[in-house]
């Protein structure tokens, strides 16, 4: 599913990881897959536009550690190579939300090229990364639409649970409307299923009526229910750091390896300096 005729050949694939459901494990799939993108040799950006910042918090930037971060680079202008700050992980940076970002929705709609403001700030630093991911936030406001604008692919976390595949047709809508009046290269290139438990035949059913309406868009790898994943996260750590040899940790390096060979990613950027 790889696009490579759509326009973005010497850039790093950016991709928004979104789903207007809560509690579906989007954020925890960004955190885990950026992590695994960054341990298997990628250099990897992680942009936190959920303004829960939990995604900072998870790779162990506490709000009284904030500093700015994704306000003041789609708010305030401030160049997104100043607001960049590295993380646990070798390889991976982070944009962190910083506190203002909750104002940012109401704001953004009287600005100037309100749905690019973030396509402008990435650009700036695009070519220090190979990949670069964005949590979204739980909603279709400016911040996601910002993000898919971004973006050249779209990873839907969606879990292995009752009424789980409601709104997604919302979600596919906006993502075609946003390709077809704003960004033509988005693509819709991978549904993630999360919380699966084997021994819970819904999770089964829920991965069958999955395929059975996305095909091949939906990932081989399967996120499991696991507790170090959890547990992890409380700790400001993704979960191959807490526990490597957890099967929370095993699966998402395997999606990472899926991720790679399905968008075609490469370490394009040997030899630059992390910011």
């Amino acid at each position: 599913m790889n696009d490579t005729g759509s326009g973005f050949a010497s850039s790093p694939r950016i991709i928004a990881l979104a789903n207007q459901k809560g509690g579906v494990g989007k954020t925890t799939t960004a955190i885990n897959l950026a992590a695994a993108l960054a341990t298997s040799g990628l250099k990897a950006l992680l942009v936190d536009m959920d303004p829960q910042g939990n995604a900072s918090t998870g790779l162990g930037v506490g709000y009284d550690a904030r500093r700015s971060g994704t306000y003041a680079m789609l708010e305030d202008g401030a160049r997104a190579a100043a607001v960049v700050q590295p993380s646990a992980v070798p390889g991976l940076s982070l944009i962190a939300a910083d506190t203002e970002l909750a104002g940012a929705e109401l704001e953004l709609v009287m600005s100037d090229r309100r749905e690019y403001r973030l396509q402008d700030a990435l650009a700036q630093v695009g070519a220090e990364y190979d990949v670069i991911l964005i949590d979204c936030p739980p909603s279709l406001g400016l911040l996601t639409l910002n993000a898919l604008v971004a973006a050249q692919s779209v990873i839907v976390p969606l879990q292995c649970e009752f009424f789980a595949l409601e709104g997604i047709s919302q979600l596919v809508r906006t993502v075609n409307s946003v390709r077809q009046s704003l960004n033509p290269a988005l693509k819709l290139d991978g549904i993630v299923l999360t919380m699966y438990d084997r021994r819970n035949n819904l999770s089964e059913l829920v991965a069958d009526d999955a395929r059975s309406f996305f095909g091949d868009r939906v990932m081989e790898t399967l996120i499991p229910r696991n507790i170090r994943i959890s547990e992890a996260q409380s700790h400001g750590q993704p979960v191959m750091n807490y526990d490597q040899r957890s099967s929370g940790s095993q699966a998402y390096q395997a999606l990472a390896i899926e991720v790679t060979e399905r968008l075609g990613l490469h370490a394009a950027q040997k030899g630059k300096t992390s910011l």
